[in-house]
């Protein structure tokens, strides 16, 4: 791709050689920058047939039991801000409202809302959440987000838990949101945040640039041209982070693979897989899980997110 996917700028600058560090997918990807709206994106071409396998064969596919289904509870008070809760966009989302969650994973989300008297309608590309929306009755798409199955001015909100940064076309998944959205309505999205201490700090291996899985990372610029050209009006945009991430982030360089390889944390004992640790692989998850353990990586993540430099950004958009 030789222009920015946003603003069309032919002015793209080399930013960072990546691997698929976490399931292994083959290949070398250029991760590019563009100088005129910063917007950074990974240089990809992939085939239907490509995507199928990337998500298929190497993205770990969950044996997901729907007797041990769970909604997600209400979070409130001193222990949900420590944690980051709201760095999720279904948070952010009143009760009694129809909303769609766009990427709905097994359908913890769906639960929620209707605990809380919503009309609820999810949105998910794995086939595993039929067990649960059959179970439980929800009405789930399985498959991509398709605005023409939905009316025009349908939703009060629709939300995006880190979704935003895998979709192909940016532009033509908000201007579809924003025709499903009432007036007044309000899209929450959650995506990684390439401008903050994480990104700078630990450079490619950062666990949230994910290659080729991540395709696209928002700069203020791209979001408020996205947003302008989709007729929606941005109304908050703050850095939030689960503090879990950072745990995840020194496991991430603990068990960091050679190239080509998958890695033991996340394709192996994230996934529940046995895994063969080495001395002091082992030594250092310890250490690291103490430091999560006493709240390290929760005031620290805290600290970042205040400084408005976290690695997690929530970003709210209304349709006028």
């Amino acid at each position: 791709m030789k222009w920015c996917p946003i603003c069309k700028s032919e002015r793209i600058c080399h930013k960072l050689f990546l691997s698929d560090d976490r399931y292994g997918y083959p290949g070398d990807f250029t991760l590019l920058r563009c100088q005129y709206c910063d917007h950074v994106f990974l240089e990809h071409e992939f085939t239907p047939e490509q995507l199928t396998e990337l998500y298929s064969v190497y993205y770990p596919r969950s044996h997901f039991d729907s007797d041990s289904y769970k909604p997600h509870a209400e979070t409130t008070g001193f222990s949900a801000w420590l944690a980051g809760a709201r760095g999720a966009a279904f948070r952010w989302v009143p009760g009694a409202v129809r909303v769609l969650d766009v990427g709905c994973g097994f359908g913890e989300t769906l639960g929620y809302h209707v605990a809380r008297g919503c009309d609820v309608y999810g949105v998910e590309a794995d086939e595993n959440i039929r067990r649960v929306a059959d179970r439980f009755g929800y009405k789930v798409h399985v498959g991509l987000f398709d605005a023409g199955l939905y009316e025009a001015d349908f939703f009060d909100y629709v939300t995006m838990d880190q979704v935003f940064e895998h979709v192909v076309d940016p532009l033509g998944v908000l201007e579809g949101v924003a025709r499903i959205l009432k007036p007044g309505g309000v899209v929450v999205m959650s995506f990684p945040n390439a401008r903050g201490w994480g990104a700078r700090v630990f450079g490619r291996r950062w666990i949230n640039w994910h290659a080729p899985y991540h395709l696209h990372f928002y700069s203020d610029r791209s979001l408020e041209l996205l947003a302008s050209r989709s007729g929606l009006k941005l109304i908050e945009d703050t850095t939030i982070t689960p503090s879990s991430w950072l745990h995840f982030q020194w496991m991430h360089l603990i068990t960091y693979p050679k190239p080509g390889e998958s890695s033991k944390f996340w394709a192996g004992s994230a996934c529940g897989n046995p895994v063969d640790f080495t001395m002091m692989q082992r030594l250092l998850i310890k250490f690291a899980g103490f430091f999560h353990s006493v709240k390290l990586n929760h005031l620290a993540t805290r600290l970042f997110d205040a400084l408005g430099i976290g690695d997690n950004r929530v970003v709210l958009l209304r349709k006028p």
